[in-house]
């Protein structure tokens, strides 16, 4: 699939770092370094612009590394760029340590997916159909 970009950024286009990767790793378009305190947020732009197909959306997800290491979490996870948004695409990261980390430019913070997608069409009934699981929520499968 060809996705448009447009690359205001310092840094190369996202890519596939393996051939079996399903996400690319987006990183950090900054003019100086971005400190976060433990529990601070703050938008982090990347000088990337994206142009998807109807139909498809790009998700944002954390890092594996960066959440286990640092404790940088990516909030609203997955973020979501739907398919008519024509905007910077900025990451809304989240310090979940103890510690102050810092994300420099050019550092890879998160990274994305790109997910073929479709819209439902509610169909209005007065009752579902019993299934084996029925009402059962949250927990309701125990913990072993």
């Amino acid at each position: 699939m060809k996705v448009k970009i447009v690359n205001h950024s310092k840094h190369p286009l996202p890519e596939y770092k393996t051939k079996a990767s399903a996400g690319m790793d987006i990183r950090a378009n900054l003019d100086e370094t971005v400190i976060l305190c433990p529990l601070e947020r703050k938008l982090i732009p990347t000088g990337l612009y994206i142009e998807l197909p109807e139909g498809y959306e790009a998700q944002i997800r954390p890092r594996s590394g960066l959440a286990l290491n640092e404790g940088l979490g990516i909030l609203n996870s997955p973020g979501t760029i739907d398919a008519d948004y024509r905007g910077e695409i900025g990451i809304i990261v989240v310090n979940l340590s103890n510690t102050v980390i810092s994300i420099e430019d050019g550092e890879r913070i998160c990274q994305m997916v790109i997910n073929k997608v479709e819209q439902a069409e509610w169909v209005k009934v007065e009752e579902l159909t019993d299934s084996a699981r029925g009402e059962g929520g949250f927990g309701h499968t125990g913990k072993n």
